[in-house]
């Protein structure tokens, strides 16, 4: 290696991101839901007292698109459109049986999250089991991605999420199989490179970003004065498993993950199985 080259390296190890709190301001939520009028806002009390940790002191205007008013996609966009809401509240298969079913999201869901850029929370339905026994309170959160540093607004909006006093487990999963299969196909097959020390070396610096990130935050809330507790989990394994014993685990109250991919059309790949099999627990989908 030349010396170029191993100055380059120095210098992109020492480069690092840091957290920068902002509070995260919600001034108005639409409830949208497949019930009465009178139901929806019901159901509209529980979800109130459920996000009453984001900036308690601020009034937030609450709209609703209930019964039919939004019961084909398109017009349910051009009620988000005419809202202009900072989060979405609903839940799976509306206008839908299939939720009896755990196989899909739904329509509605699927475009509502992929052709907006308002961040949608889902709930645990009103007519499940689910929703019954949900706590409504956001003391356990959960926020996970396969790329945790620099990743500011999923983090602004977790930590905006989660009660004063309460746990915030910051979670970033690197795929065991495909750093196995890069270290053992390709890496292993290079005589000119020792395949022991960069399978050591890489694992290293794959979890350092991250945890080096969570550090920044876990400062820049002490800074701010922001009374919660910040969890590292930075590891190796199967995301989804990890996330599914995590949310266990920790009885979580909420799970915050990303739905927009830049490079496709359709949800992050690792969001939509955990949309889809983790039901019980509320997610809010950045």
């Amino acid at each position: 290696m030349s010396r170029i080259d191993q100055f380059e390296s120095v210098f992109k190890a020492a480069s690092r991101t840091s957290f920068e709190y902002r509070p995260q301001k919600l001034n108005r939520v639409l409830l949208v839901s497949d019930l009465p009028e009178k139901d929806a806002w019901l159901y509209a009390a529980g979800i109130k007292r459920f996000l009453a940790s984001i900036d308690p002191e601020q009034e937030i205007e609450w709209t609703s698109a209930a019964e039919d008013r939004g019961r084909r996609v398109g017009d349910l966009l051009e009620v988000v459109e005419q809202e202009r809401p900072d989060l979405i509240c609903t839940y799976r298969s509306l206008y839908s049986e299939g939720w009896r079913w755990p196989f899909s999201l739904g329509e509605h869901l699927d475009v509502l999250t992929q052709a907006t850029t308002t961040p949608v929370m889902v709930m645990p339905r009103p007519d499940s089991d689910y929703w019954q026994r949900e706590t409504l309170d956001t003391r356990s959160v959960i926020a996970m991605t396969d790329h945790l540093d620099g990743d500011e607004a999923l983090v602004r909006w977790s930590v905006s999420c989660t009660a004063p006093g309460g746990v915030l487990r910051l979670v970033h999963v690197e795929d065991d199989k495909t750093f196995r299969r890069y270290v053992e196909e390709v890496i292993g097959k290079i005589p000119e490179i020792d395949t022991d020390r960069a399978r050591e070396l890489i694992a290293r610096q794959l979890l350092k970003d991250p945890a080096e990130y969570i550090e920044t935050v876990s400062t820049g809330l002490a800074e701010a004065g922001v009374e919660i507790h910040i969890e590292k989990v930075v590891e190796f394994g199967s995301r989804l498993d990890r996330v599914k014993q995590w949310v266990e685990e920790s009885k979580a109250d909420l799970l915050v993950v990303e739905t927009k991919d830049d490079d496709q059309l359709a949800m992050h790949g690792l969001t939509y199985p955990m949309a889809v099999e983790l039901r019980s627990v509320p997610l809010l989908m950045i």
